[in-house]
């Protein structure tokens, strides 16, 4: 004899309803062959919907043994249920639970989606169900466009895509006139002459008696078995579902909660922007808050650099207040030339200065004359506008040749005018060519204002101070050596040569470092601010997502219902998640640049500086944020009990 297709021993339902239980089946047995088109009827309350939605693995039952081709199916987990619903059960609902955001070819397809067909194969066989049932020149519209009869057709097909063994009909002509009822009835006949089991459940006797077996219900228990002569012809062949590659099953059903996701976002234009509205805030303040930042840091860094990059100055005394310095004279030529030969000096320049009066036809200035050596300009990263630099030969034969700075040039000249280039000024009582003409130097913490002229150290020590002793000493240190590590040595050498240490080191990478890491602190601080908008942007994610999953408890429980896993649940909630996030993360960055556009455009000389890390890095953060607050919402859905959901929609 062959195996029942469903045996039920004993099987009970309760419900907890305050301090009492009720007890909604009490004690079924009930075995159910392939191939049987029965009917369940009962008065409302009877525990007839309660017995359709344990059959088909919508609910637990409370106890008793239910089997189904010898699996005990109480004892299976939510996804092992799911598949059981892919795999045996077609459900046929009363109010029809049809997606309203899908054509009927759509909603016919859903449960072929979960199965893991193939999409060209799944459209095909989807058009193929709707034709059959006469819907083929509605399968574009979607159910709001089609009647009654059209919508209980369209859940016939869905019943069917995946082979439907077990035809499971809860008033299926309920909501129906009697001509499509009619019609529905005549559909489910037909199936269960395919050899299909159809279950119907109604309170309905007229629909009841189409069936070949009637079940009565009453307080929870069968109160009447009667059966007619079979028609079905049980295991006639009927069309399977071919599942597909693992890869490609996960990557349709991928596929379908984006497409679900965009469509969500489509029919909620307003909320979703409202949605992203707090992650574009915050994405553009961070992403403007790195790029300011960033401008910051390269603004205090070339204003530095205007200094010398990696240089070392080298001063006599204890430090800049020493009013002993003046008397020490061990800093000299000797020094330049033996720290020359270091391998950790890129370049060097002694420095000689005094104060001076600057004249020109009638005109006077109060200048600084500065003795140094050619390299000078090298050294300090100077910018030649005009002329030329003395070299090494002026240097050796003590020329007269000068190079003068912007401010020494408007001084003397104008800032219009021929260029000075070639002429003669007096420096105190010397006479002096200008050979070139540099931009503005920078002092030690700031642009001097003061006119500045540079001479050969040579030549102003034999003609302005009348001595060898050198003001100070500049090394720009190789670039492959640390300053720290060349500020050491020069320390070491100099203490040598000089017997004790009475001189002083200024090291402008210390300044360097200093400044760049006040400007990092203050980025990061400003950062942290524009971080917290994010949270705040995610916290608002994570609400509108989870009104979202209340919104859509009708949907969660239809796709329960033909097959869908709690993981695929769960990944179409993410993935809407992150999609808002993502999209409000994009439109973020857009704003940012835009703010930087606006601002270049203003005509401000600071610069916001973008870099691939910070957008590449607000990406990330939109993802994450989407990914974050939305598994909450996600995870909550994916947990909703099938017959929960089906009953709110």
């Amino acid at each position: 004899m062959a195996e029942p297709l469903i045996e039920l021993r004993g099987l009970r339902q309760e419900f907890q309803t305050g301090e009492e239980t009720l007890v909604v089946l009490n004690g079924i047995d009930l075995t159910i062959e392939r191939g049987e088109m029965l009917a369940i009827v009962g008065t409302s309350g009877s525990g007839k919907s309660t017995l359709m939605n344990i059959l088909g693995g919508l609910m637990r039952p409370s106890g008793g043994s239910y089997r189904l081709g010898g699996r005990e199916v109480s004892a299976l987990d939510p996804d092992e249920l799911a598949a059981l619903r892919r795999e045996y059960f077609g459900f046929i609902f009363q109010r029809y639970h049809l997606l309203g955001d899908l054509s009927a070819l759509g909603n016919v397809e859903v449960p072929a989606i979960y199965a893991g067909v193939g999409r060209e194969e799944r459209r095909a066989r989807a058009a193929s169900l709707l034709a059959r049932l006469g819907m083929a020149d509605r399968s574009d519209h979607r159910p709001g466009q089609l009647s009654g009869g059209q919508q209980q057709r369209v859940s016939i097909a869905r019943a069917l895509m995946n082979g439907g063994e077990v035809i499971l009909a809860d008033e299926p002509t309920g909501a129906l006139d009697r001509a499509s009822g009619e019609e529905v009835l005549k559909i489910l006949e037909q199936l269960n002459a395919e050899g299909r089991t159809v279950i119907i459940v109604t309170h309905d006797m007229a629909v009841a008696e189409r069936a070949n077996r009637i079940i009565e219900l009453a307080d929870g228990k069968v109160v009447a078995d009667r059966r007619k002569p079979a028609r079905a012809t049980p295991g006639a062949a009927r069309p399977q579902a071919v599942q597909g590659g693992r890869f490609g099953a996960f990557a349709d059903r991928a596929r379908e909660a984006l497409r679900m996701a965009l469509i969500s976002m489509n029919a909620h234009r307003m909320r979703s922007f409202l949605t992203m509205l707090g992650i574009i805030i915050g994405i553009a303040s961070v992403v403007c808050v790195v790029a300011l930042g960033e401008g910051s840091r390269q603004r205090v860094l070339a204003n530095i650099a205007s200094l010398g990059t990696n240089t070392l100055e080298v001063f006599p005394g204890t430090g800049f207040g020493d009013v002993r310095s003046t008397r020490i004279r061990t800093l000299v030529i000797g020094d330049v030339e033996a720290l020359r030969e270091q391998e950790y000096v890129a370049a060097i320049t002694p420095t000689v200065s005094t104060a001076s009066t600057l004249r020109y036809e009638a005109i006077e200035a109060t200048a600084l004359v500065n003795g140094v050596s050619w390299n000078y300009f090298d050294v300090r990263g100077s910018r030649l506008l005009e002329g030329s630099l003395f070299d090494a030969e002026s240097e050796a034969n003590f020329t007269q040749d000068a190079v003068i700075d912007q401010n020494a040039r408007t001084a003397l000249f104008g800032d219009g005018g021929a260029s000075p280039v070639g002429r003669v000024i007096l420096a105190g009582r010397v006479p002096v060519r200008i050979v070139g003409v540099i931009a503005q130097q920078q002092g030690g913490f700031g642009s001097s204002q003061n006119p500045q002229v540079f001479l050969p150290y040579s030549t102003v020590q034999a003609r302005f101070i009348g001595n060898n002793q050198l003001r100070s000493v500049t090394i720009r240190v190789a670039d492959d050596t640390p300053t720290s590590l060349a500020q050491r040595a020069v320390t070491q050498l100099l203490t040598q040569r000089h017997g004790r240490e009475d001189f002083f080191i200024l090291n402008t990478d210390d300044i360097r470092q200093t400044i760049t890491s006040t400007t990092e602190t203050l980025t990061l601080l400003i950062s942290a601010i524009a971080l917290i908008s994010l949270l705040v942007g995610g916290i608002g994610v994570m609400n509108i997502m989870l009104v979202s999953v209340s919104e859509r408890v009708g949907e969660i429980g239809v796709r329960m219902a033909v097959g869908a896993r709690h993981g695929d649940i769960l990944q179409q909630f993410l993935i809407e998640a992150v999609l808002v996030c993502l999209t409000g993360g994009v439109l973020g960055i857009g704003l940012a640049l835009g703010f930087g556009w606006a601002f270049a455009f203003a005509g401000s000389s600071f610069q916001l500086i973008y870099t691939p890390a910070s957008i590449i890095l607000a990406c990330l953060c939109s993802t994450a944020i989407g990914v974050g607050f939305g598994y909450l919402p996600a995870r909550s859905a994916s947990q909703l009990d099938p017959v929960v959901a089906l009953s709110r929609d």
